[in-house]
């Protein structure tokens, strides 16, 4: 399921409206785990971060924790959404400080299809090597599935909550 929860790319800031909406999604589906992107101000190889990738992390590690909290956000309690406080886990995907690696080999043609998918917004980033999503993500897979030993791999940093 993808919801998109109407917040205006590139301008987005990590308030709490953004933290209300993803605290209402959490208390909805009831995950266990988030995967976020990373929202370090940097990425591994040294690069600054998007603004929008910092906000909306550190907006929604901290609904994790709200969409436990019975006394933040009461409105979601009148709307019908009970506290939910079972994300125990985050994992964090390019982060600076990756620990764990997942094999993506038999699902990497899904995710470049995914990313195919976002036209407007690939046409929006000009020639920043993005232009071709297949390249760009086994290029990044097939660097980290050598290290590990296999074809593909994305790493994580895996945050206890």
């Amino acid at each position: 399921t993808v919801e998109f929860l109407g917040h205006q790319d590139g301008v987005i800031e990590a308030s709490l409206e953004l933290r209300r909406d993803i605290a209402r999604r959490i208390r909805r589906y009831r995950p266990d785990v988030l995967i976020l992107c990373n929202y370090a101000e940097r990425w591994g190889f040294g690069a600054l971060n998007m603004a929008d990738h910092r906000a909306v992390g550190i907006a929604a590690v901290d609904a994790a924790r709200d969409a436990g909290n019975r006394w933040v956000f009461p409105e979601l309690l009148a709307e019908g959404w009970e506290p939910w406080s079972g994300v125990g886990r985050v994992l964090i995907n390019a982060a600076p400080r990756c620990t764990h690696w997942v094999d993506v080999s038999a699902t990497i043609d899904r995710g470049a299809d995914s990313l195919r998918a976002h036209a407007a917004y690939l046409e929006g980033l000009g020639g920043d090597g993005m232009s071709d999503p297949d390249v760009f993500l086994r290029g990044n897979a097939q660097r980290l599935g050598a290290v590990v030993g296999v074809e593909y791999a994305v790493e994580f940093e895996v945050v206890q909550l």
